[in-house]
C-alpha cells in the first residue's frame, strides 16, 4: 500500500504525516473541517487562545462521535430484531 507524505495545517501549525493514498482526501477534509470549527468557535465565543479552541473542537468531535455510535447501536439492534423475526417466520413456514 503506497503512503504519501503530506502536510496538514491546523490552527496555524503545520503537521507532516504519512497517509495511505486512499485516506488522503479524508485526512485533508478532516483538517479543513477542524479549521472551520476553530474559526467558528473563535468568532462565536471571542476566544483567541488556540489551546482552548482546540480543546473545544476535540470535545465537540467526541460528542458527535459518541452520538453517531449510539445511533449505529440502535440501528444494529433494530436490524438484528428484524432478521430474527424473518428467521422465525421462515422457520414457521417450513414446518
Amino acid at each position: 500500500m503506497e503512503e504519501l507524505s503530506i502536510k496538514i495545517r491546523i490552527a496555524d501549525r503545520e503537521y507532516p504525516m504519512k497517509v495511505k493514498r486512499s485516506d488522503e482526501e479524508r485526512v485533508r477534509i478532516a483538517g479543513k473541517l477542524i479549521n472551520e470549527k476553530l474559526k467558528s468557535y473563535k468568532e462565536q465565543f471571542g476566544i483567541d487562545d488556540k489551546q482552548d479552541l482546540l480543546a473545544m473542537v476535540a470535545f465537540d468531535c467526541l460528542v458527535d462521535k459518541m452520538a453517531a455510535e449510539e445511533t449505529h447501536q440502535v440501528i444494529d439492534q433494530t436490524v438484528f430484531e428484524k432478521v430474527s423475526q424473518l428467521n422465525h417466520i421462515v422457520s414457521q413456514s417450513i414446518l
